[in-house]
């Protein structure tokens, strides 16, 4: 009896040492990862800004909201603390509108996120017109949808509102030639709830699912000590212009798209004059300059269009505000 009863203990001891062995083998070592471990933060962030407006009372109301979120392709979720003024009014009407925020509304969308409709009447701090559904537009916003509540989902202290949109309005300079949001253009104002900041929106870096065939722009290196900013002046005799500008098009998207220390490459002709060129350039400093001037696509350029040039002036140029900066896009 003993014999057996050492024999079982054995059995199971092996056995599990064999289990034990295949956990470790079969389990990832979740302590080699490099990755900090940070509790459990919600970090789906950053966000776009919206200013939320609704009838409250028989006064326009506005609160700017942070949290709003994507159900399916037709449905919108915007949550919001119970506490704010504004829900009583979208839960009687079982309608509001979403505008996104601008840089330049920027000042009075913080505003009203930091007063409360109940005690200050924040009702002519946008100018607005009515949309077809009902609810306030604000003029400033670049794209406003119009909503209607379909249902109201409670969680610990906030009223989730789950919308249908009814109507988009968008301003004509956002779109694009299909007549579609051009997020580019519109650069609505992101909002990073782990930093409480405002974040611009970034430069698109390529088509979704279709990268290999439609190369973006490159990441770009930041702005060194001896960076350049130059404008380069150029008049093109009459003749070689439509030539010249095919050239000087091909040499501009090549530099943007490939070349990380090429931050600028903008041209523009005067209306007048169109053989007289100026070219905005920035570089991200004096090697990234020489490294351009030394590409193919460049020499390419130069030694295409020499017989092009009238006159050519490169003037340095010294920044007024070093933070500013131009987003290239090439579509």
């Amino acid at each position: 009896m003993t014999r057996i009863v050492l024999s079982v203990l054995l059995l199971f001891v092996l056995l599990s040492c064999g289990t034990t062995e295949r956990n470790k083998t079969n389990s990832p070592n979740i302590m080699e990862t490099e990755k900090k471990h940070i509790g459990n933060l919600l970090a789906l962030y950053p966000k776009p800004m919206t200013v939320i407006g609704a009838e409250v009372e028989g006064k326009v109301n506005w609160l700017v909201v942070g949290h709003t979120g994507i159900i399916g392709h037709d449905r919108i979720l915007v949550s919001m603390s119970d506490k704010h003024h504004t829900n009583q009014g979208i839960r009687q009407s079982k309608k509001l509108s979403i505008n996104l925020v601008s840089r330049e509304m920027l000042p009075k969308a913080d505003y009203v996120g930091s007063v409360s409709g109940a005690s200050v009447d924040k009702s002519e701090v946008f100018g607005f017109h009515w949309g077809e559904n009902g609810t306030p537009v604000i003029d400033a916003s670049p794209l406003t949808m119009e909503c209607d509540v379909v249902d109201i989902y409670k969680t610990d202290g906030f009223d989730n509102f789950i919308c249908s949109v009814v109507n988009t309005y968008a301003a004509p300079e956002v779109l694009d030639a299909d007549g579609k949001p051009d997020y580019t253009r519109l650069k609505p104002v992101l909002f990073d709830f782990t930093t409480y900041s405002y974040i611009a929106t970034g430069e698109v870096i390529g088509k979704c699912l279709n990268l290999d065939k439609a190369p973006s722009i490159c990441a770009k290196e930041p702005m060194q000590s001896d960076g350049i900013v130059r404008l380069s002046k150029i008049e093109i005799f009459p003749q070689y212009l439509d030539e010249y500008m095919k050239y000087a098009a091909e040499v501009g998207e090549i530099s943007l798209r490939t070349e990380p220390g090429v931050l600028t490459m903008y041209a523009v002709s005067e209306k007048e004059n169109p053989c007289k060129i100026t070219i905005l350039e920035t570089y991200a400093s004096r090697e990234a300059y020489e490294k351009h001037i030394a590409s193919e696509h460049f020499q390419k350029y130069k030694q295409g269009t020499l017989h092009m040039v009238k006159s050519l002036i490169l003037s340095d140029q010294t920044p007024l505000n070093p933070a500013n900066r131009i987003n290239n896009f090439i579509q």
